[in-house]
Protein backbone atom coordinates (compact mmCIF):
# COMPACT_ATOMS: atom_id res chain seq x y z
CA UNK A 1 0.00 0.00 0.00
CA UNK A 2 1.43 3.36 -0.99
CA UNK A 3 1.26 6.09 1.55
CA UNK A 4 0.95 9.61 -0.34
CA UNK A 5 3.55 11.22 1.67
CA UNK A 6 3.03 14.89 1.04
CA UNK A 7 -1.32 14.46 2.47
CA UNK A 8 -0.19 12.98 5.44
CA UNK A 9 2.34 15.96 5.99
CA UNK A 10 -0.41 18.38 5.07
CA UNK A 11 -2.65 16.79 7.85
CA UNK A 12 -0.01 16.34 10.58
CA UNK A 13 -0.05 20.11 9.92
CA UNK A 14 -3.38 20.86 10.04
CA UNK A 15 -3.19 18.50 13.56
CA UNK A 16 -0.77 20.30 15.03
CA UNK A 17 -2.31 23.95 13.46
CA UNK A 18 -5.63 23.37 15.82
CA UNK A 19 -3.93 22.99 18.62
CA UNK A 20 -1.93 26.49 18.12
CA UNK A 21 -5.13 28.25 16.99
CA UNK A 22 -6.21 30.25 20.26
CA UNK A 23 -2.24 31.15 21.07
CA UNK A 24 -2.14 32.39 17.15
CA UNK A 25 -6.02 34.30 17.80
CA UNK A 26 -4.58 36.11 20.82
CA UNK A 27 -0.91 36.82 19.99
CA UNK A 28 -1.03 37.56 15.78
CA UNK A 29 -4.54 38.64 14.96
CA UNK A 30 -7.05 41.90 16.37
CA UNK A 31 -8.83 39.37 18.99
CA UNK A 32 -6.95 40.84 21.84
CA UNK A 33 -7.38 44.93 21.32
CA UNK A 34 -11.41 43.81 20.50
CA UNK A 35 -12.16 41.85 23.61
CA UNK A 36 -10.17 44.14 25.91
CA UNK A 37 -11.95 47.40 24.26
CA UNK A 38 -15.19 45.24 24.79
CA UNK A 39 -14.01 44.87 28.77
CA UNK A 40 -13.38 48.40 28.82
CA UNK A 41 -17.06 49.00 27.73
CA UNK A 42 -18.71 46.58 30.12
CA UNK A 43 -16.32 48.01 33.25
CA UNK A 44 -17.16 51.50 32.40
CA UNK A 45 -21.10 50.64 32.18
CA UNK A 46 -20.48 49.09 35.37
CA UNK A 47 -23.12 46.16 34.57
CA UNK A 48 -20.64 44.05 36.10
CA UNK A 49 -21.22 40.32 34.28
CA UNK A 50 -23.71 41.50 31.50
CA UNK A 51 -22.99 41.43 28.86
CA UNK A 52 -21.39 38.12 30.07
CA UNK A 53 -17.50 37.11 28.97
CA UNK A 54 -19.03 34.17 26.56
CA UNK A 55 -21.11 37.02 24.62
CA UNK A 56 -18.09 39.67 24.55
CA UNK A 57 -15.69 36.68 23.15
CA UNK A 58 -17.91 35.62 20.88
CA UNK A 59 -18.37 39.43 19.51
CA UNK A 60 -14.72 40.06 19.66
CA UNK A 61 -13.87 36.46 17.78
CA UNK A 62 -16.50 37.29 14.43
CA UNK A 63 -15.29 41.24 14.68
CA UNK A 64 -11.58 39.90 14.47
CA UNK A 65 -12.71 37.18 11.50
CA UNK A 66 -14.15 40.09 9.62
CA UNK A 67 -10.90 42.51 10.64
CA UNK A 68 -8.78 39.77 8.98
CA UNK A 69 -10.49 38.81 6.11
CA UNK A 70 -8.64 40.54 3.64
CA UNK A 71 -5.29 38.58 5.45
CA UNK A 72 -6.63 35.44 5.22
CA UNK A 73 -7.96 35.14 1.97
CA UNK A 74 -4.09 36.80 0.87
CA UNK A 75 -2.93 33.57 2.82
CA UNK A 76 -5.77 31.63 1.08
CA UNK A 77 -4.90 32.37 -2.52
CA UNK A 78 -1.16 33.04 -2.41
CA UNK A 79 -0.15 29.77 -0.39
CA UNK A 80 -3.54 27.17 0.44
CA UNK A 81 -4.67 26.88 -2.82
CA UNK A 82 -1.68 26.69 -4.71
CA UNK A 83 -0.61 23.77 -2.24
CA UNK A 84 -3.72 21.92 -2.42
CA UNK A 85 -3.36 21.79 -6.15
CA UNK A 86 0.35 20.57 -5.47
CA UNK A 87 1.54 23.76 -7.40
CA UNK A 88 4.16 24.68 -4.52
CA UNK A 89 5.85 22.45 -1.69
CA UNK A 90 4.92 22.96 2.02
CA UNK A 91 8.37 24.97 2.74
CA UNK A 92 7.22 27.43 0.06
CA UNK A 93 3.68 27.62 1.42
CA UNK A 94 4.46 28.21 4.93
CA UNK A 95 6.91 31.16 3.68
CA UNK A 96 3.75 32.49 1.01
CA UNK A 97 1.66 32.60 4.12
CA UNK A 98 3.37 34.58 5.90
CA UNK A 99 4.25 37.78 4.07
CA UNK A 100 0.78 38.45 4.08
CA UNK A 101 0.46 38.51 7.85
CA UNK A 102 3.70 40.46 8.17
CA UNK A 103 2.13 42.92 6.19
CA UNK A 104 -0.72 43.10 8.43
CA UNK A 105 1.50 43.30 11.79
CA UNK A 106 3.77 45.80 10.75
CA UNK A 107 0.70 47.94 9.90
CA UNK A 108 -0.53 47.32 13.27
CA UNK A 109 2.55 47.53 15.42
CA UNK A 110 3.75 51.18 16.36
CA UNK A 111 7.27 52.10 15.92
CA UNK A 112 8.27 52.36 19.49
CA UNK A 113 7.26 49.07 20.35
CA UNK A 114 9.18 47.65 17.19
CA UNK A 115 12.49 49.81 18.13
CA UNK A 116 11.72 48.49 21.82
CA UNK A 117 12.03 44.74 20.99
CA UNK A 118 14.48 45.13 18.15
CA UNK A 119 16.92 46.82 20.61
CA UNK A 120 16.37 44.12 22.98
CA UNK A 121 17.09 41.67 20.16
CA UNK A 122 20.68 43.22 19.87
CA UNK A 123 19.82 43.22 16.12
CA UNK A 124 21.45 46.48 14.45
CA UNK A 125 18.99 48.75 12.85
CA UNK A 126 16.85 46.92 10.56
CA UNK A 127 16.83 48.83 6.73
CA UNK A 128 13.67 46.87 5.55
CA UNK A 129 10.99 45.41 6.66
CA UNK A 130 11.85 42.25 5.13
CA UNK A 131 15.26 42.64 7.86
CA UNK A 132 12.99 42.06 11.31
CA UNK A 133 12.74 38.46 12.25
CA UNK A 134 9.05 37.68 12.90
CA UNK A 135 10.31 36.55 16.35
CA UNK A 136 10.57 40.08 17.14
CA UNK A 137 7.82 41.96 15.54
CA UNK A 138 5.04 39.44 17.18
CA UNK A 139 5.92 40.77 20.87
CA UNK A 140 6.26 43.97 19.46
CA UNK A 141 2.77 43.64 17.66
CA UNK A 142 1.12 42.20 20.75
CA UNK A 143 2.38 45.23 23.01
CA UNK A 144 1.21 47.68 20.46
CA UNK A 145 -2.15 45.61 20.72
CA UNK A 146 -2.17 46.02 24.15
CA UNK A 147 -1.45 50.22 24.31
CA UNK A 148 -3.96 50.78 21.82
CA UNK A 149 -6.81 49.10 23.22
CA UNK A 150 -6.20 51.31 26.28
CA UNK A 151 -6.07 54.11 24.35
CA UNK A 152 -9.75 53.33 23.24
CA UNK A 153 -10.50 51.65 26.63
CA UNK A 154 -9.83 55.55 28.16
CA UNK A 155 -11.60 57.56 25.13
CA UNK A 156 -14.32 55.19 26.24
CA UNK A 157 -14.19 55.96 30.21
CA UNK A 158 -14.70 59.52 29.96
CA UNK A 159 -18.50 60.06 28.80
CA UNK A 160 -19.73 57.41 31.74
CA UNK A 161 -17.02 59.01 34.25
CA UNK A 162 -18.54 62.28 33.68
CA UNK A 163 -22.06 61.02 34.25
CA UNK A 164 -20.74 59.25 37.59
CA UNK A 165 -19.62 62.92 38.52
CA UNK A 166 -22.43 64.44 37.76
CA UNK A 167 -24.86 62.00 39.68
CA UNK A 168 -22.29 61.48 43.05
CA UNK A 169 -22.17 65.82 42.95
CA UNK A 170 -26.63 65.86 42.51
CA UNK A 171 -26.42 63.33 45.25
CA UNK A 172 -24.06 65.11 47.45
CA UNK A 173 -25.67 68.67 47.27
CA UNK A 174 -29.28 67.27 48.32
CA UNK A 175 -27.54 65.19 51.52
CA UNK A 176 -28.17 61.56 50.30
CA UNK A 177 -24.72 60.78 51.07
CA UNK A 178 -25.84 57.55 52.20
CA UNK A 179 -27.20 56.61 48.23
CA UNK A 180 -24.28 54.92 46.37
CA UNK A 181 -24.07 57.19 43.42
CA UNK A 182 -23.45 53.86 41.01
CA UNK A 183 -26.99 52.88 41.67
CA UNK A 184 -28.44 56.14 39.88
CA UNK A 185 -25.73 56.51 37.39
CA UNK A 186 -26.37 52.77 35.60
CA UNK A 187 -29.74 53.41 34.33
CA UNK A 188 -28.36 56.52 32.74
CA UNK A 189 -25.37 55.28 31.58
CA UNK A 190 -27.10 52.11 29.67
CA UNK A 191 -29.85 55.16 28.21
CA UNK A 192 -26.77 57.14 26.90
CA UNK A 193 -25.17 53.93 25.72
CA UNK A 194 -28.48 52.90 23.67
CA UNK A 195 -29.86 56.46 22.43
CA UNK A 196 -25.93 56.74 20.57
CA UNK A 197 -26.56 53.48 19.12
CA UNK A 198 -23.19 52.72 21.34
CA UNK A 199 -22.73 49.24 19.99
CA UNK A 200 -22.81 50.08 15.83
CA UNK A 201 -20.16 53.41 17.60
CA UNK A 202 -17.98 50.85 19.13
CA UNK A 203 -17.65 48.18 16.37
CA UNK A 204 -17.11 50.75 13.75
CA UNK A 205 -14.18 52.54 15.79
CA UNK A 206 -13.12 48.87 16.15
CA UNK A 207 -12.67 47.96 12.53
CA UNK A 208 -11.49 51.47 11.56
CA UNK A 209 -8.88 51.36 13.78
CA UNK A 210 -6.73 48.62 12.30
CA UNK A 211 -7.14 51.02 9.07
CA UNK A 212 -5.37 53.76 10.33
Amino acid sequence: MKIDTSNAVQILLLIGGLSLVPALLFTVTGFSRILIVLGFIRTALGTQTTPPNQVLVGIALFLTLFVMAPTVSAIKNEAWDPLQKHQISTTVALSRAEQPLRQFLFAQTGEQELSLFVSMAHISDPKTEGAVPTYVLVPAFIMSEVKTAFQIGFLIFLPFLVIDLIVSSTLMSMGMIMLPPTFISLPFKILLFVLVDGWDLIARALVASFHH
